[in-house]
């Protein structure tokens, strides 16, 4: 289960048995994160969407790859980079779009806004703007249903910035100790933050990393979402099983700034052009009109039904009532009271 240089094309199409309708599913659900995100850094402009906002443009395979593989009863454990994880998971977005306003329809009640979003019905336990901080989150979660007797998997999403942080060491030990049930996906778009992979870590093959802890591992073009649903299944499988936790590196790359407010210094604007002519959707659009399974009219359905669906979205969102004053101190610990030391 190794694969140090990732191929390019949809080399393991043949190994799903890909139907035309689970084709265009794959393309439908990219082409939505797209529009949502796109959507989100207008509305940012215009500054209906306030505080940080980390876009997961050109990293759409990653996500919708990997939760073709979960169970609804599953856990998933997503980055601060999360809407794209949590849209392929199901949350509705119009409840996401919701939450990205900070209005209290949002999944989290407009409490958690981009980096926070939350649904328990689902097992989606949400982002986290500590790096490398929802790792130790999934062992737990599947220590739980491993204590329980639970036929469940967690998968756990991460940057590549995660490895340098003592969470990702201790995690993946103890996840191999207890042969535990966790798919770890590290998503490699080469930069944490501001900062080049090869600046700042002396040992660059994340998946090598996971492979010291006895867990296997494999490197996989993240831009390649038939490569990443083929793997995630062989892999879950083999979780499900009971034989231990699987690590699979995405080698992917975000199209834009690490946040809304990053000037992008740190590379090249040919680099980002280059790197888009390789995109998931582009690819993976190409490869289904070479292969007979999208015409012009389906794919102009498609985007006019995704574009229906995210109007109506930004209306939720622009009508649902902010959260009432009366309910400030909702769900927060009440032990420290006026006048108590």
């Amino acid at each position: 289960m190794s694969q140090t240089e990732p191929t390019s094309g949809t080399p393991q199409a043949h190994k799903l048995h890909l139907s035309r309708e689970h084709a265009l599913h794959l393309l439908r659900e990219m082409l939505r994160i797209r529009a949502f995100e796109e959507r989100c850094a207008e509305l940012y402009t215009e500054e209906k969407i306030r505080g940080f906002l980390h876009l997961y443009c050109g990293e759409e395979a990653v996500a919708v790859g990997v939760m073709q593989a979960l169970t609804p009863t599953d856990a998933v454990v997503a980055t601060y980079r999360e809407h794209g994880h949590a849209l392929a998971r199901g949350l509705p977005m119009d409840r996401l779009m919701a939450e990205m306003y900070g209005k209290q329809d949002g999944v989290s009640r407009g409490r958690g806004g981009s980096m926070h979003l939350f649904d328990a019905e689902r097992r989606f336990y949400g982002g986290s703007a500590i790096v490398a901080g929802g790792i130790p989150l999934a062992v737990g979660l599947a220590l739980a249903d491993r204590m329980q007797g639970r036929d469940q998997v967690t998968a756990c999403f991460f940057g590549e910035g995660a490895a340098a942080e003592g969470a990702f060491h201790e995690s993946l030990n103890l996840a191999a100790l207890w042969r535990l049930p966790v798919l770890f996906v590290c998503e490699n778009n080469r930069y944490a933050m501001g900062t080049a992979l090869e600046r700042s870590e002396s040992e660059t093959d994340i998946a090598r990393k996971a492979a010291c802890y006895q867990i296997p591992s494999a490197a996989l073009d993240g831009m390649n979402v038939i490569a990443i649903e083929a793997a995630a299944r062989e892999a879950i499988a083999e979780v499900r099983a009971g034989d231990g936790p699987r690590f699979l590196e995405c080698r992917t790359y975000r199209f834009r700034a690490h946040s809304m407010f990053d000037a992008q210094l740190y590379r090249d604007k040919a680099e980002v052009e280059a790197w888009k002519r390789k995109g998931p959707i582009l690819r993976f659009r190409h490869w289904l009109e070479a292969a007979g399974m999208l015409d012009a009219d389906t794919a102009e359905r498609l985007d006019a039904e995704i574009e229906r669906e995210l109007a109506a979205a930004v209306d939720f969102a622009e009508s649902s009532a902010w959260e009432p004053l009366e309910d400030l101190s909702r769900d927060v610990c009440g032990c420290v009271t006026r006048g108590e030391a």
